[in-house]
């Protein structure tokens, strides 16, 4: 079937919904939703017999639905209408939530619904509720929806009120009456998107990332300490840490990018390389061990890696080396990785030398992965990873991913070519020819299209994904194993470092140059630019019969 993805933005949901129609065998295009007129030019272009719009936030015109078979996924329950349909979730409590797949037509969110999935509400923030529950429930609900679509089966929608807009009004947090938990019930339900607007230090901004603080206290809103870019603010009833701000007109950087000078004389509270989550408080880098198997976590917010975390996370690696005989790479609560920290760069006054460390920092980081001969490695792709994060997983010795799971295995959206090691890892497992097409297209993959490539190891289901991934890494190693790396490493390290060298000599101008692509795109992606065009990549060009990525 030719179906069109007409979204907003072609983000962790629209991306979950095209690897899985591709999986399915369907011949997918993207639409964004930019103008009638644009948008009509390229479905009458395509002329698809199904639109889904699994990331919409506009009004679509009569001219779409009246004339295509149109169907919008709306992340609440039947009954639920309008904007904002998780923030109203969460702040009321709400136990249990879904995701419906409706059919558009005049009336905002009024359509029949196809298919609906409910799940249970974590104690989370919208972000991850949205990256994590909704995702799957968008899955699942699209399983029924090509179903009840054949034997049209439908519910009627109940035609509740619609949602008024959640203003920051609604948002703001009372400083003196909130306290701690409530506080942190406020930024979860505005985070990643568009934060608590506040003012700390005379600095109007956002705020994003909190973390309960179990030991630290003072009065309310006072800044109490600093770690690792965030900053620990006391409450009524005791303290959290806030990882991020955003001025107003600016973009998202670790809270102590924003407030620079205005933190001096506030401690910097250091915690063990490797925190033992003994109580709550702010932390980046943890393990767990269980029989021979150390599992290393490492919760960067959106999965960006600077310089500076990349190097604490070698530092973690290289003394878990000694502390068990397979060492598990888990990633963070939403991401596994997305490679550098683009924001940390655009902030930069010496944007080159600060990428071109940034860059050096995450080879470093592989390196020791690669050459850790002293272990088994194995990544765990149980959430999304992106350019430089796929990477940093395929450096392992075995590589398993959680059925759901999307990888962006690619650079050049951004302007760069990359390194990470890529040049020797991607085409040692799947192929010179098709790592060039993997890196050249530019398209997500889902890791069971990953898996029938030879990219990973092995795909666990959801439900069983954990227990699964433990009995792999209890059975993996063996000293004839480890023997044969260390052969093999010392047999091609020549020949592995000067791929790294290549990567990085291509990389340079890519930093360095003022006329590099590099600086726009980073821009562009670091302030949310909107587009005004489609991305050619997600276009699936017809050819009279002949349908081709």
């Amino acid at each position: 079937m030719k179906i069109l993805l007409l979204c907003s933005a072609f983000n962790t949901q629209t991306q979950a919904v095209y690897t899985e129609l591709e999986d399915r065998g369907h011949d997918v295009s993207v639409a964004y939703a930019i103008s009638e007129v644009q948008m009509l030019t390229e479905i009458e272009y395509f002329e698809p017999q199904l639109i889904l719009c699994p990331y919409l936030k506009r009004y679509l015109p009569e001219s779409i639905y009246e004339n295509y078979p149109t169907y919008i996924f709306h992340p609440g329950p039947i009954g639920d209408r309008g904007p904002n349909a998780l923030e109203y979730a969460l702040q009321n409590h709400t136990k249990e939530w879904g995701v419906v797949i409706l059919k558009a037509n005049k009336l905002y969110d009024g359509g029949d619904i196809f298919a609906q999935q409910n799940f249970k509400v974590r104690e989370t923030s919208k972000a991850s509720l949205y990256r994590q529950e909704i995702v799957r429930a968008t899955l699942q609900a699209l399983e029924q929806f090509f179903v009840n679509l054949k034997n049209n089966e439908l519910t009627p929608q109940l035609l509740n009120p619609i949602h008024e807009q959640f203003t920051q009004s609604k948002r703001a947090i009372e400083w003196l009456k909130d306290d701690t938990e409530t506080i942190i019930r406020k930024i979860h339900l505005s985070d990643s998107f568009p934060g608590v607007l506040d003012e700390i230090l005379g600095v109007s901004c956002y705020l994003f990332g909190v973390h309960k603080e179990d030991k630290f206290r003072g009065l309310p809103k006072e800044i109490l300490a600093k770690r690792d870019g965030a900053i620990c603010l006391g409450t009524i009833d005791g303290a959290i840490w806030i990882t991020h701000l955003k001025r107003v007109g600016g973009f998202k950087l670790p809270a102590t990018y924003v407030l620079k000078e205005k933190l001096i004389g506030i401690k910097e509270e250091r915690l063990p390389l490797i925190f033992d989550k003994s109580y709550n408080t702010f932390y980046e880098i943890s393990v767990e061990k269980k029989d021979n198997i150390a599992y290393l976590y490492f919760n960067f917010h959106n999965g960006a890696m600077s310089a500076e975390q990349c190097i604490r996370l070698k530092y973690a690696v290289e003394y878990l080396k000694n502390e068990c005989e397979v060492l598990v790479l888990m990633g963070g609560m939403d991401f596994f990785s997305n490679g550098i920290h683009l924001n940390i760069l655009e902030d930069s006054a010496k944007q080159g030398e600060d990428g071109w460390a940034n860059i050096n920092a995450m080879n470093d980081l592989v390196h020791s992965l690669l050459y850790a001969d002293e272990v088994v490695t194995v990544a765990s792709f149980g959430r999304n990873a992106g350019a430089g994060g796929v990477f940093i997983g395929l450096a392992c010795d075995y590589v398993v991913g959680k059925e759901g799971v999307v990888l962006n295995p690619h650079y050049k959206t951004l302007g760069l070519s990359g390194s990470e090691y890529h040049t020797y890892s991607l085409p040692k497992r799947v192929g010179k020819e098709m790592a060039e097409t993997l890196l050249s297209k530019c398209l997500p993959l889902s890791v069971e299209k990953a898996k029938a490539l030879e990219m990973i190891d092995e795909v666990y289901a959801e439900d069983t994904y954990y227990e699964e991934l433990h009995h792999f890494a209890k059975n993996i190693y063996s000293d004839d194993f480890i023997s044969e790396k260390q052969d093999y490493l010392e047999e091609h390290k020549d020949q592995i470092e000067a791929l790294k060298e290549k990567e990085l000599e291509i990389m340079h101008p890519e930093f360095w140059s003022k006329e590099s692509d590099f600086h726009i795109l980073r821009q562009e992606f670091v302030y949310k630019t909107c587009p005004i065009e489609t991305p050619e990549r997600l276009k699936l060009i017809v050819d009279k019969e002949i349908i081709y990525a």
